[in-house]
C-alpha cells in the first residue's frame, strides 16, 4: 500500500516552537508518511502552498503555526480546483485531511477541537490519528469568499483585534493581558457609542439594526484569556451553522456588562441590549459606515457588507 503523502505548512514565527523542535516534529512525521516540508515567507503563503498541494494530489496538510496559518491553509484547501469528477463531493471528502500542531500563542482552533496546547503532546495525538485512520468532519464558516475556522467579527470585536496587532507591531508580545488592555480601551474610546452601524439581514426576516459589534462563532469556544475559555455563544458547534452575538449600542455601562456576563466561567449574556442568534445557515451584516473586520483573529481591515454563510461537512481534519 502506498504511503501517505503529506505537506508540512511551517510558519517560522511560531511563538512556541524553535529550528530544534521543528527538526524533531518533522522526523516524527516522516515515520507516518512521505513528508515534504515548506517554510511560509509572507502573508497568504500558507493559502498558496496548501492550495498547490491539494491541486498536486496531496493526502495530508499539516499547520505548524498559529490560528492565522490555520486560516490560510484552509483557504488554500477550500479554493482548491476540484479533481474530474469531484464536483458532486463534499469538500471534506474530495481535499486532503488539514492537521494542526499548536505553535501560537493562543491556538483556539486546534484547542477547540480537543488538542493538547503542548505542540510536542499534539503531535502525538496527530501520529495516533494517523495509525488509526481517526479523523473527524467539520463545518466551516465562510465570509464573502473566505472562510474561517472558528470566529469573525465586525465593529467592537474586530476594533481590539486591530489595537492588538498595532501594538504587536510596536513590539509588544502578544498575552492575555494586551487583549484585556486593548478591550478596554476599545471600550471607552467613544467609537460609534451614539450612532451603531450595524445591522443584520436574514432570508426571510425583519431586519436586526441599532447594532454596535457582532460576533460570529462557528465553534466554542470564541477564544481563550490564558486557560480560560470565553463563550458568549457556548452551543456553537462544527457540526451546525453559525451563531452570533451581536451589541445594541456601546455604552460604556451596559457594554462593560455584556462583556463581563462574557468572561465569567457560566457565560450567558443578555439584556435588552444582547442579541443572539443560533444555527444560522446564511446572513449579511451591513454597516453604514466603514467598519473594521476580523477573521480568526487576524484584522482584515474595514468592511460596509458582509455576506456569511455555514458551510457544512467541509473538511477533515486529524484529532
Amino acid at each position: 500500500m502506498p504511503q501517505m503523502r503529506a505537506l508540512l505548512v511551517v510558519n517560522p514565527k511560531a511563538t512556541t516552537t524553535n529550528e530544534r523542535s521543528r527538526d524533531v516534529l518533522v522526523r516524527a512525521l516522516r515515520s507516518e508518511v512521505d513528508l515534504s516540508v515548506e517554510y511560509t515567507v509572507k502573508r497568504g503563503h500558507a493559502a498558496t502552498l496548501a492550495r498547490a498541494a491539494a491541486e498536486s494530489g496531496v493526502d495530508l496538510v499539516v499547520t505548524l503555526g498559529g490560528d492565522g496559518t490555520v486560516n490560510e491553509a484552509v483557504n488554500g484547501l477550500m479554493t482548491a480546483a476540484p479533481g474530474l469528477g469531484a464536483r458532486s463531493t463534499a469538500p471534506a471528502f474530495r481535499l486532503p485531511a488539514l492537521a494542526v500542531v499548536p505553535g501560537g500563542s493562543t491556538n483556539v482552533f486546534a484547542r477547540a477541537l480537543g488538542l493538547p496546547r503542548d505542540w510536542v503532546d499534539g503531535t502525538s495525538v496527530i501520529l495516533d490519528g494517523l495509525r488509526s485512520g481517526r479523523h473527524r468532519v467539520i463545518g466551516l464558516g465562510r465570509a464573502d469568499d473566505r472562510y474561517f475556522t472558528f470566529t469573525a467579527g465586525l465593529g467592537l470585536d474586530a476594533a481590539v483585534v486591530r489595537r492588538v496587532e498595532q501594538a504587536r507591531l510596536r513590539g509588544r508580545t502578544s498575552t492575555p493581558s494586551l487583549y484585556v488592555r486593548s478591550m478596554i480601551g476599545q471600550i471607552f474610546s467613544g467609537e460609534d457609542r451614539k450612532s451603531p452601524p450595524l445591522s443584520i439581514e436574514r432570508p426571510g426576516e425583519e431586519a436586526e439594526t441599532d447594532l454596535g459589534t457582532v460576533i460570529i462563532q462557528n465553534t466554542a469556544p470564541w477564544t481563550y484569556v490564558g486557560d480560560r475559555a470565553i463563550n458568549p455563544n457556548p452551543e456553537a458547534s462544527f457540526d451546525r451553522g453559525l451563531d452570533v452575538l451581536a451589541v445594541r449600542n456601546l455604552y460604556i455601562a451596559s457594554t462593560t456588562r455584556t462583556v463581563t456576563q462574557m468572561v465569567s466561567r457560566k457565560a450567558d449574556p443578555h439584556g435588552k441590549h444582547v442579541l443572539r442568534l443560533h444555527d444560522q445557515a446564511e446572513f449579511t451584516v451591513v454597516a453604514s459606515r466603514p467598519q473594521p473586520f476580523q477573521l480568526d483573529g487576524d484584522y482584515l481591515g474595514e468592511r460596509q457588507k458582509v455576506h456569511f454563510l455555514s458551510v457544512p461537512e467541509a473538511l477533515r481534519v486529524i484529532c
